[in-house]
């Protein structure tokens, strides 16, 4: 996110003596979206990469903020595993404290995750890569997805985040509100598209059924372009909250463009690809922002560079569904 969340950092900053971090300097970085991150420096010179992820805006995680944290300590926990068990050096995994934890409460709704700082050069979401990065990303996820699941993983969900709140607001869009600028906006946008929305969403739930028993894997979530560091030639993945055991396809449409890179996936993972299920799940990626975006307008909130992206991305959402 660009814009500082209502937090002091002074909470952030007693937090971190959870991972026994003195720290001297935090610095807020504007990336990604969802999530705000800082670059903590200790004494010593040291640095890390520290997450605080906002509960109450994660119902994708789950439908109370509760229940969003205990599926965020799983996912962290689970790349936790399988970095330090698993032997996947590519997972950026969160660091524990000494009583074993991923993730920290810094405020009402707010939790903290720590990370190796990671020097190299990252990607941007939306972005092509070169079909050689391409090859070497799916190489990293093919060893994923080959790995046994390690203890705790959580199964990535079949229904859509929030989808109560958007069947509800696509019943009657008045129940957006007027809670902030681009509340009238968004009721309006799905008003004028209701019937796209709903047919999109009946289509998702009979495919979706049609795969429940569908072989799963360990997957990603997110592989695309903006949660990869590259190290030279070598891909490492960040941003695990959305880690689950699902149809490798979940992650390989965010990544696969032609007919060499699955030929190229299959050979190393020993999985056949079925393009069917990409294009669910491409489907499911969209139909989740909607529902994000229409809790999010329903919400308080302002006229900044963040709900700007966030408005302009539900008009090209909607206007391709």
């Amino acid at each position: 996110m660009r814009e500082l969340p209502d937090l002091h950092e002074d909470r952030i900053g007693q937090a971190l003596g959870a991972w026994g971090i003195r720290p001297v300097a935090l610095t807020h970085l504007p990336l990604g979206f969802a999530d705000h991150h800082w670059r903590v420096t200790d004494t010593s010179g040291r640095r890390w990469f520290a997450t605080v992820a906002d509960l109450s805006r994660k119902g994708y995680l789950g439908p109370t903020p509760v229940r969003a944290r205990e599926r965020l300590a799983a996912a962290m926990d689970t790349a936790a595993r399988l970095h330090d068990d698993a032997g996947l050096g590519f997972v950026v995994a969160p660091l524990r404290t000494p009583e074993g934890r991923t993730v920290r409460a810094v405020g009402r709704d707010l939790v903290l995750s720590l990370f190796p700082y990671v020097e190299g050069a990252s990607g941007e979401f939306g972005r092509p890569l070169t079909p050689y990065l391409r090859g070497l990303l799916l190489d990293a996820l093919a060893r994923l997805h080959r790995a046994a699941p390690v203890r705790g993983v959580p199964a990535a969900p079949d229904r859509i985040g929030n989808r109560a709140r958007l069947d509800a607001v696509l019943e009657d869009p008045s129940l957006v509100g007027t809670p902030g600028p681009y509340s009238g906006r968004a009721a309006r946008l799905l008003a004028e598209n209701t019937k796209r929305v709903r047919a999109r969403l009946e289509e998702y739930d009979r495919r979706a059924a049609r795969i429940a028993d569908a072989p799963a894997v360990v997957t990603h979530g997110e592989p695309h372009p903006g949660n990869v560091v590259w190290r030279g030639p070598r891909p490492l993945l960040v941003d695990w909250d959305t880690v689950g055991t699902a149809p490798p396809e979940r992650d390989l449409w965010l990544v696969a463009s032609d007919a060499a890179d699955l030929e190229r996936y299959s050979e190393a993972s020993g999985h056949a690809v079925d393009p069917d299920r990409m294009d669910l799940y491409r489907l499911r990626w969209d139909l989740q922002d909607v529902a994000e975006f229409a809790d999010a307008f329903s919400r308080p909130h302002t006229a900044d560079r963040d709900t700007a992206q966030a408005w302009q991305a539900m008009e090209e959402i909607v206007a391709r569904l």
